[in-house]
């Protein structure tokens, strides 16, 4: 069952909120389709950690300050985040985006996280390998794209949002657009300092993801010291809803032996 949907301030700045679930505290960050439906995954996660999920700023229903215009300036107001909270070292797991800013978070202070969690993550490009480009996509090809096995594009292609989720969704397509647009999906900088990543790190990559490839995970096992890669065999981009409960499973695993 999904938790109430409540707001919390950083900074002045609102942004919508799940919570759920008790032990030690994880923060999820969300990829570019904003704050997920609660699912298998967040459930799986929840029974285990207090699980925060927060919507991004800019994105649904969440405050769009004028600051934050980059993924580096939305990691900065994650730090910002957490010491609101005054949580002891938090678990991270980031989807797409999300796995993007959470090591955008990581390169900078790794004060307040306990682990980091990548599922798919933006941020690092493989020469010769090109990803997919979802801002030219239309919707049935990114709904088709997004995912390996087809009927939950098909039940993608088939919701019908209401107005108010309409708006939200086309909200968090413009606030995605201005975080991933150029260069596409990536920063260049960011790979020559994964190495100041300095938690225990699980990198899960879908092996048939059309966005951003499976030999896209190379980059962080390479310079992520001790990072851990496992390929999720028939599995698209969308990991936490294509293979919520086994993806799930492995973030538990990894934590587990903590």
């Amino acid at each position: 069952m999904a938790p109430p949907i409540t707001k919390h301030e950083t900074r002045g700045v609102s942004v919508r909120m799940m919570r759920a679930g008790s032990g030690p505290p994880m923060l999820f960050l969300h990829g570019a389709g904003g704050m997920p439906p609660w699912g298998a995954f967040t459930e799986l996660l929840a029974s285990k950690y207090d699980l925060i999920l927060p919507e991004h700023p800019g994105f649904g229903d969440s405050d769009n300050p004028g600051f934050i215009r980059n993924v580096q300036d939305m990691a900065m107001y994650y730090l910002d985040f957490l010491d609101g909270f005054g949580l002891p070292k938090v678990h991270i797991v980031g989807v797409s985006l999300g796995g993007w800013i959470a090591a955008e978070i990581a390169v900078r202070n790794c004060a307040r996280i306990a682990s980091l969690s990548l599922l798919a993550p933006a941020g690092c490009r493989v020469k010769g390998v090109p990803s997919g480009d979802n801002f030219i996509w239309n919707p049935e090809e990114s709904a088709r794209n997004l995912v390996y096995n087809q009927k939950f594009a098909d039940a993608m292609l088939a919701a019908q949002p209401s107005e108010e989720e309409m708006d939200r969704i086309l909200t968090s397509r413009f606030m995605a657009t201005r975080l991933g647009w150029e260069p596409r999906w990536f920063n260049p900088a960011l790979e020559k300092w994964l190495h100041r990543v300095s938690v225990p790190t699980l990198v899960v990559w879908g092996a048939q993801d059309k966005l951003f490839p499976q030999a896209y995970a190379k980059p962080w096992g390479d310079n992520i010291p001790g990072a851990k890669i496992e390929i999720v065999p028939e599995c698209g981009h969308l990991l936490h809803v294509e293979k919520g409960e086994d993806v799930a499973g492995r973030v538990l695993h990894f934590l587990g032996g903590r």
